[in-house]
């Protein structure tokens, strides 16, 4: 079993430009049906993820 626990000390790093994230960035990306959010470092731009998809009954 893998455990979690909650921190608010630690901040991740990003993968790419190795730089503790104090901000991650975030833009809204249209589709036809519905919406998506891509997350990026605020240093080094890269895209860190990409939001599911929820079909346009759900927001």
């Amino acid at each position: 079993m893998i455990k979690s626990r909650e921190v608010s000390d630690v901040n991740p790093i990003c993968p790419f430009c190795e730089k503790e994230l104090h901000e991650i960035l975030i833009r809204e990306i249209e589709t036809t049906f519905g919406k998506r959010y891509v997350y990026f470092c605020a240093e080094c731009k890269k895209v860190l993820g990409v939001s599911q998809r929820k079909g346009f009954w759900m927001g």
